[in-house]
């Protein structure tokens, strides 16, 4: 419990973070340079001033000359060079670690699909979520306030409307992973506090047999061709996962048809009972609003990547 209260706490400290910063942009005007304010007051699209037509980056012709007629030019081109360096600096890591989260949520619902994770939030998953929740979080704060110089930049330009329209997703994204890991994630797991045992000739279903998952002590069974089969004790079955992609506890029939090997290696194995069909059930409130929750974040995933292109080629 107390992890999970410390991981609930780093994830309200860095909501709370960026709400503090969106105040900072509304009670701490600061000057304007050549930013959308300027495009704005002169009518003029932000492609007169940067080969980019969202703005930002290597100026034209006109931009350049505009920046070097500013007062104190020069003074600045010394700091510009510095802080676009850190700029790229925190740029990068936040591009790859966006990579890494939306790269996980991708891989969990089109390979795994979501119902691998419906008994219980995996550790390795979970962890590149928080980690990059945290780290996103932070590197788009500091690119936000080099980027926005007042909150009228950000309600008032396509590109700073784009920007909020992404914070408000990625608080969503928060908040919601928030209440998975403190009131979802429980009780997911409290069905599985006691590790299963299977018999001989038992009958078992599709949902039945996720239990036997091979982790945390819980035997490693799977299904192939309504048998169910105990790879337990087998080498290549490590946790419950089979070359990495395998996962015990599901119906891996159409999986091993693949396989570079035969039937005759399943078959090596005990035999521990007859995969069952049975009708459909409703799923607990749980478990329902861990799958919404669940497919709503591969829809903001989309969404996100969607503003990003309007960014750049929109």
């Amino acid at each position: 419990m107390s992890g999970r209260n410390r991981m609930l706490n780093v994830i309200s400290s860095l909501f709370i973070g960026i709400c503090v910063m969106l105040s900072c942009l509304v009670l701490v005007p600061q000057p304007a340079e050549a930013t959308e304010e300027y495009a704005k007051e002169t009518g003029q699209p932000c492609a007169a001033c940067h080969l980019n037509p969202g703005g930002g980056g290597e100026l034209t012709a006109a931009g350049k000359i505009f920046a070097a007629t500013q007062p104190g030019s020069a003074e600045k081109a010394e700091s510009t060079v510095i802080a676009k360096g850190v700029r790229l600096a925190v740029g990068y890591i936040h591009f790859l670690t966006a990579i890494f989260w939306f790269g996980t949520i991708l891989y969990v619902h089109l390979i795994l699909k979501p119902a691998y994770a419906a008994s219980g939030l995996p550790r390795g998953e979970l962890r590149v979520g928080v980690i990059s929740m945290i780290v996103m979080g932070i590197t788009g704060v500091i690119l936000t306030l080099y980027r926005i110089s007042s909150f009228e930049v950000l309600l008032h330009t396509r590109f700073g409307i784009l920007l909020l329209l992404k914070i408000l997703l990625y608080l969503v994204m928060v908040t919601s992973a928030a209440f998975v890991i403190t009131v979802i994630g429980p009780r997911l797991k409290a069905k599985r506090k006691e590790p299963p045992t299977v018999d001989q000739n038992d009958e078992l279903t599709l949902e039945s047999l996720a239990a036997f998952d091979g982790q945390d002590g819980r035997p490693a069974c799977f299904a192939f061709e309504g048998t169910i089969y105990d790879a337990t004790h087998s080498k290549l079955w490590k946790q419950g996962v089979h070359m990495g992609r395998h996962h015990a506890g599901s119906d891996l029939t159409e999986a091993l048809q693949l396989a570079p090997h035969g039937r005759e290696k399943v078959e090596t194995m005990a035999v521990v009972g007859k995969l069952v069909a049975t009708g459909p059930r409703k799923a607990p409130l749980h478990e329902r609003i861990f799958f919404f929750m669940a497919y709503m974040n591969l829809a903001i995933v989309f969404m996100i990547t969607l503003i990003l292109s309007l960014w750049r080629w929109g």
